[in-house]
């Protein structure tokens, strides 16, 4: 291990045990360009915000999550993934009761066609669902709808701790990490990219959950460990497992880091291990099984090559800590007033 200061540490070496190949989406340049002036030419965000949000590049993250998808599907992926990080931004900056506002308005307006209050976040949401509905399966839709609620209500959580100051032990922390985060919500768009919709009895079989929650664990384990050092310079390092880690298992910095390393080794052989016992449903279903599998793969695999090519997490350094996997601590931030609400 490189010898570093304690002003920094080091990164645990994610690619070199993740076995899975990435891809890219061909549609990604003209795709992209609509979700980013759609959601653009709505100004919910502050310019600071929105500056912040376009350096993120949300249709990157997509481009590299749902590399299989077809333009049509693609796009509504990328608009999707743009409206949670808008609804991500408005409610980081809220306290529970608001947050949970803001999370029912999302909601009402994915779940009822017929709901309308006016706001442009209605609005925004009543168009992307649709898009989504045009192919769409019932089964992928109600499952979607589904993990909305429990995103929203994990937010609202989320939002109550923070208020609080209320850092959470481990086991209770992954399970809010999985809803707070969205990645089980975009999980959820995998049916829908793929033209495929899983009967209930496939996903809720305890060997394709166990795959299921690997994955999204990787993802969310991976970005709070990438995400750290830009939280802690803002203040907001709560809703961390790193900070969770130093916390509930008496860990420094460089320990807690180390330990997402050898968990997130764990959760491949769990999914590997999953995946080589599944059992069969017969041919058609196999063959969409096997294409849902691809689809996990490719996020946990996506975020990360994404996670070193957007400013999002390391900035201009990007490159550099990719190769050394030395990450500098930033200064904490001045706290800004916040005008930025919508």
């Amino acid at each position: 291990m490189a010898s570093v200061s304690s002003g920094s540490f080091v990164l645990p070496d994610l690619h070199a045990v993740t076995p899975f190949v990435g891809s890219f989406n061909r549609h990604y340049p003209a795709a992209a360009s609509e979700s980013s002036e759609w959601i653009n030419s709505y100004r919910v965000l502050s310019d600071r915000k929105r500056a912040f949000f376009l350096q993120g590049g949300s249709e990157l993250l997509c481009a590299h999550a749902y590399s299989y998808a077809d333009y049509e599907r693609f796009r509504t992926t990328c608009d999707f993934v743009n409206l949670l990080f808008t609804v991500d931004e408005i409610s980081d900056d809220q306290n529970g009761k608001d947050a949970y506002g803001t999370g029912l308005i999302f909601y009402n307006s994915m779940s009822n066609l017929d709901y309308d209050d006016g706001t442009t976040l209605c609005k925004m949401t009543k168009e992307f669902t649709a898009r989504l509905l045009k192919h769409c399966g019932p089964l992928t839709y109600r499952r979607f709808v589904k993990h909305c609620k429990d995103y929203i209500e994990a937010v609202a959580k989320e939002a109550e701790l923070r208020e609080r100051g209320e850092v959470l032990d481990l086991a209770s922390y992954q399970i809010l990490r999985r809803e707070n985060s969205a990645v089980r919500f975009c999980f959820g768009l995998a049916g829908y990219a793929l033209g495929i919709d899983l009967p209930d009895e496939v996903v809720e079989h305890p060997t394709f959950m166990a795959m299921h929650l690997a994955t999204v664990d990787m993802v969310c384990w991976s970005n709070d460990l990438y995400s750290y050092n830009m939280e802690q310079a803002m203040g907001h390092t709560g809703n961390n497992v790193m900070t969770v880690l130093m916390q509930d298992k008496g860990l420094d910095l460089q320990g807690a880091a180390d330990h997402v390393g050898v968990h997130f080794k764990g959760l491949i052989d769990t999914f590997l291990e999953a995946k080589r016992t599944l059992p069969t449903w017969g041919e058609k279903i196999d063959w969409e099984v096997s294409q849902y599998i691809m689809a996990m793969e490719t996020w946990v695999i996506g975020n990360l090559n994404w996670s070193f090519e957007t400013q999002r997490y390391f900035g201009h350094a990007r490159h550099e800590i990719k190769r050394t996997r030395v990450v500098h601590l930033y200064p904490r931030r001045v706290e800004e007033s916040s005008d930025d609400e919508n």
